[in-house]
């Protein structure tokens, strides 16, 4: 059950469903994507005290690679640094991370920050400080893909088998994109069966909990900033505790929470993301376009690198 009450308008979670559809409509395409619903929504306790787990963190950002473009702040939708298979990467040094080639808030978002998608700081400090028993060796890359069979059935098995390698206890999981969001929400369906606690801190409320989640962390910020607005360690480490606290707390699935971070920006920030009112017919062309070169490059890429 959500603990959101009634807000101020202007206050009100973009609905990315609704918003994403019409979109691709104005683009001139009419055929709806169609979201996961689960009706069955599986529930692991913890098991141990949180000072006794070990954390396993999950994100959806790529790494850098050299041969892909711009990947840096900034830097426009780019689907050459797109990843299609299940990652693992160190975490005793910090990671070349990008979230260039997923749909993220670029009219509010840099990425200048990586803090602010991906929180490995924020939990080593907490780990620090003993509010989490350890940070595992590895992170895991979890790639973006709008099937859901593709999710379920080859990129949430793998994941699993990565978190049961490392003995993890509990996953945070730590989305971008709208379809970012519906991808951790299949997997953490994935882990909580296999016995791994998990939450989600996430900023597109409503896909995911039409997904149906355990438990999710929601911050109403522009999306690549689930863990937080850039340079604000404060209300990273906050977002990153009250995870841990969602994790102990929660007694059964489909359990949200609303933190009170709020964004530093424009205050009308929910009204620019894929908002065709906000454009021109010119502009929309132009969109349009773009969004024909990006799918002609995406689909150009190596058959087993797409797979």
């Amino acid at each position: 059950m959500s603990t959101d009450t009634h807000r101020d308008p202007a206050e009100v979670p973009i609905a990315y469903m609704a918003r994403t559809r019409a979109w691709y409509l104005a683009l001139g395409y009419p055929e709806p994507y169609r979201w996961a619903s689960l009706a069955s929504v599986p529930f692991q306790p913890l098991q141990k005290p949180l000072s006794a787990c070990r954390l396993g963190l999950v994100t959806t950002a790529a790494p850098v690679r050299p041969d892909a473009g711009d990947q840096g702040p900034r830097a426009p939708y780019n689907g050459k640094a797109k990843f299609f298979e299940v990652y693992a990467a160190p975490t005793t040094r910090p990671p070349a991370l990008g979230i260039a080639h997923v749909a993220i808030d670029r009219a509010h978002t840099t990425a200048e920050d990586p803090a602010s998608y991906f929180p490995l700081a924020a939990y080593r400090r907490a780990a620090a400080r003993g509010a989490i028993g350890a940070v595992a060796d590895r992170f895991y890359g979890l790639p973006t893909d709008r099937s859901v069979r593709t999710t379920t059935q080859t990129h949430a098995p793998k994941l699993v088998e990565l978190c049961r390698a490392d003995r993890i206890d509990v996953a945070v999981l730590v989305p971008n994109c709208p379809v970012c969001h519906q991808s951790v929400a299949l997997t953490a369906h994935a882990l909580e069966a296999a016995g791994v606690a998990t939450v989600i801190l996430g900023c597109a409320l409503d896909i995911v909990e039409h997904v149906g989640v355990p438990r999710l962390l929601f911050s109403d910020l522009p999306l690549g900033n689930a863990s937080g607005p850039p340079h604000d360690t404060a209300s990273q480490d906050t977002i990153a505790l009250t995870g841990l606290e969602l994790l102990a707390a929660a007694t059964a699935p489909r359990t949200t929470w609303r933190t009170a971070v709020r964004w530093p920006g424009a205050a009308d920030w929910r009204l620019d993301y894929a908002n065709p009112d906000r454009l021109t017919a010119a502009e929309l062309a132009e969109k349009r376009a773009e969004f024909e070169r990006v799918k002609t490059e995406r689909d150009s890429q190596p058959r087993a690198r797409r797979d």
